[in-house]
């Protein structure tokens, strides 16, 4: 029985008992009554049901209803988190205050409608026969007629229930034929599977964002041999301050310094007059990169160097953002015939509370000048003592990287050539690296991560190192190839320094820098999107680098710049470089990119991939992510060309954001991982693994899926990943054929979602961890559910 009819129904029963005859009267008002009742009921209840499954689908849950018995219905589980609407008395609990719930404002705007227009329909008919109307409801015995109403008005309420439950089974059978399934087909055997290159996934290190000065490189002090204001003295000192005023001290900067390379240091000339300094006495303070981190029980080594006409007093202070409390102390006291020369001193400080905004301050209570340069602050617990964030450094080590592409990035090529990532000056003693001016992303760096460091870095990892040089191009200038020898020289030197034995002019360079054994370089990349057709020159420097470093180191791969993609390469390689940022949605849809790439000449190696879009990656979110799951999905599905590919960039100090999205967020004490850096951890066990043949039938447009084989701990696994990059739920059915069914067994495996209420969801320090994958143990199903918007892998 529909809607309509009830409301007929009601309608001329009502008309007919308010006109009609006095004896028949009360019936038949009561049955039309009962009759609008139901049908009102059977309104609600269409509605309060309709607007339930519209919200549900526009939050992507999913809920199968068409089995469930009445009851339930109306009081099912709270799958989806929400109010439990369909209470029925809570619902109308609901109506009455008029609460504003999405859909429940919805519900009582449309009962309130009804409600008006049967009203206004009654009030016309008692204004079109008010004699009638008068003497037949004066002969209504509403005592006697009560239980024949509620008789009428519960048979008539079943009734309009039965029809609200029977449009909810027309609804779910709606919905079960939009279902969408997919099919995986997958043959297991080893005949039909290819390795995976073991060198597929890496990760990308640049000094972009304070990613290593102020990150992942530990030292906390900023400018820490006052070269950052320029050799023009006087100079600005930034970020260092003064402790003082200017009738106290005065501080400037001058070329004294004993180190030959960066000449900068700072004369601090304290002018106290008779009745002497303040107690807290006069100085210098720095705040490191936007605070220090600076934890209770941890140990600091302070390095410096000092020099001075007069005997000194310094106290060496760790304190709070304002210099109000001391978190840890130790005083420099020497005469003056001891510090008449530069002399370093050293200390160790242990501190007593915790800030992670704290500072480093020099200060005096006693008049004269003092000199100081190279100054450093270093947490003792580094990882390694290598001077590695261990947070940060984790970070990496959880993501399995197989090899580090390093230093850059436009950081190594540089706006212009004279401030280009120059390695020599970036090895030996810290304190004698001048350091240099990133005019790219527009910061100073002390250069303590180095040359050195980032092979250190790499072999810390596990990681095979991927050096990326100079071509002689910068953005703005370039070295026409007759004249790049210089630069082809300076390449082949920091191969040596990092190939060469402990005798070699720069292997024992390396040496005296505590690492004797030469660390392995296979890999070498020939400038940094130094293809564009503004770099005239990038083709002929190439192949003088490339022939030159054949000639001396014949095994290792070198990468061009220029794209091998769509045609050959005119030109001998190794690898290409392939970068790619574009919004979620199309970098999604370049999962075949390389599906029809030549098997032959050159693999690519996607260096840098991201989703970038102000409009829909923001500052990394769930769409984001799951747009470059596809893309990797189709990368790994196409590692017989594609061998290599890392996220760019790695790191984002949150205080520099000069480039978003990124993989991992930092301040001074706190980082998360964006859906970004999640994802990656979906393939830690892609590389060196088998890709199982695999092919998809269904509505596949918005689904990408891959199947691989691996060992974890003496046992084999097979790895399905899949992503669904719409709002709907996906079965996937996953038929397998070349197992060996003796030595198959189902049991408990691991099923890994990433997914979030809305794909515009990110991470943030108040919530790190608010879309991160979420694991459970699962018996291998023969179906396997994608939810909407979500990243799936199961381990089988």
């Amino acid at each position: 029985m529909g809607l309509e009819t009830y409301v007929c129904a009601g309608v001329l029963c009502s008309v007919s008992g308010l006109s009609g005859d006095a004896a028949t009267a009360p019936a038949q008002v009561y049955v039309g009554m009962g009759l609008l009742a139901a049908s009102t009921v059977t309104y609600v209840l269409s509605r309060l049901v309709g607007a339930r499954r519209r919200f549900l689908r526009a939050t992507a849950v999913e809920e199968d209803t068409s089995s469930l018995p009445l009851p339930t219905l109306l009081k099912p589980e709270l799958k989806h988190g929400k109010k439990p609407l369909f209470d029925l008395m809570e619902a109308i609990r609901e109506i009455k205050v008029r609460t504003f719930d999405p859909y429940d404002s919805f519900c009582v705007y449309e009962l309130s409608a009804l409600r008006e227009n049967v009203g206004a329909f009654m009030n016309a008919l008692l204004l079109a026969k008010p004699a009638g109307l008068k003497k037949n409801l004066a002969m209504m015995d509403m005592e006697c007629s009560l239980k024949f109403l509620t008789s009428i008005f519960l048979i008539l309420f079943l009734l309009g229930s039965y029809s609200a439950y029977e449009n909810v089974r027309l609804v779910d059978a709606r919905e079960d034929n939009e279902k969408h399934y997919v099919t995986l087909q997958v043959d297991a055997s080893n005949a039909t599977g290819r390795p995976i290159p073991e060198t597929l996934f890496g990760i990308f290190f640049e000094e972009i964002n304070h990613a290593g000065a102020g990150g992942l490189w530990a030292e906390l002090v900023s400018n820490r041999g006052f070269e950052a204001g320029g050799q023009i003295i006087p100079s600005s000192i930034w970020p260092w301050s003064i402790i003082g005023d200017e009738s106290t001290i005065s501080v400037v900067t001058d070329r004294s310094s004993c180190f030959e390379r960066n000449k900068i240091a700072l004369r601090m000339e304290v002018l106290c007059n008779s009745s002497g300094c303040p107690s807290e006495g006069v100085g210098v303070y720095n705040p490191g990169y936007w605070g220090m981190n600076i934890e209770e029980g941890k140990n600091y080594k302070v390095t410096l160097y000092v020099r001075s006409t007069g005997d000194i007093d310094v106290s060496v202070s760790l304190t709070s953002s304002n210099g109000s409390l001391t978190l840890a102390s130790e005083q420099i006291i020497a005469l003056a015939s001891e510090v008449s020369k530069w002399t370093k001193k050293e200390m160790l400080l242990e501190a007593n509370g915790t800030d992670d905004g704290a500072r480093l301050q020099l200060t005096t209570t006693k008049n004269g000048s003092i000199w100081f340069d190279q100054v450093s602050a270093m947490p003792v617990d580094t990882y390694k003592g290598h001077g590695f964030r261990n947070d940060l450094f984790q970070m990496m080590v959880d993501l399995k990287p197989r090899f580090i592409r390093f230093p850059g990035g436009c950081y190594v090529e540089g706006a212009w050539l004279s401030n280009a990532f120059h390695w020599k000056e970036t090895v030996g003693a810290w304190e004698e690296r001048p350091g240099h001016f990133g005019d790219v992303w527009k910061y100073w760096t002390d250069d303590g991560l180095g040359h050195f460091e980032f092979f250190q870095l790499a072999e810390d990892l596990g990681a095979a190192p991927i050096w990326v040089f100079n071509s002689g191009i910068s953005h703005h200038d370039q070295v026409e190839t007759a004249r790049i020898m210089p630069f082809v020289q300076e390449a082949l030197d920091g191969i040596e320094f990092a190939r060469g034995d402990a005798n070699s002019t720069w292997g024992s360079v390396r040496a005296a820098m505590g690492h004797p054994k030469p660390f392995g370089l296979k890999y070498v990349a020939v400038g940094n999107e130094d293809r564009w057709q503004k770099y005239t020159y990038y083709k002929g420097n190439y192949l003088v680098f490339y022939n030159a470093i054949k000639k001396a180191y014949p095994d290792i791969k070198i990468i061009s710049n220029c794209d091998g993609s769509s045609q050959p390469l005119d030109h001998p390689a190794d690898y290409y470089d392939f970068h790619v940022y574009k919004p979620s949605k199309e970098l999604f849809s370049m999962s075949h990119k390389f599906d029809n790439t030549s098997r032959d000449g050159p693999k690519a190696f996607v260096s840098e991939y991201a989703a970038k879009s102000e409009t829909d990656a923001n500052k990394g979110n769930l769409l984001a992510a799951l747009g470059e799951a596809g893309f990797l999905l189709g990368l790994e599905k196409n590692s017989d060309v594609a061998g290599m590919v890392s996220y760019a960039p790695l790191f984002l100090n949150t205080n520099d954001r000069g480039w978003i999205p990124d993989a991992i967020v930092f301040n001074s004490s706190h980082l998360y991982g964006t859906p970004s850096y999640w994802v990656q951890q979906f393939f830690t066990e892609s590389s060196g693994a088998t890709l199982l043949s695999s092919t998809m039938e269904g509505n596949s447009s918005y689904v990408e899926a891959s199947a691989i084989s691996f060992q974890s701990n003496g046992s084999d696994y097979i790895q399905i990943k899949a992503v669904n990059f719409a709002n709907v739920t996906v079965e996937l059915k996953v038929k397998m054929t070349g197992l060996d069914s003796s030595n198959t067994k189902v049991s408990a495996k691991k099923k890994k979602v990433l997914t979030s209420a809305s794909v515009m969801d990110e991470n943030s320090f108040s919530n790190p961890e608010m879309i991160a994958p979420q694991e459970t143990l699962v018996v291998m199903p023969e179906t396997f559910v994608l939810a909407p918007y979500s990243f799936s892998s199961f381990d089988i």
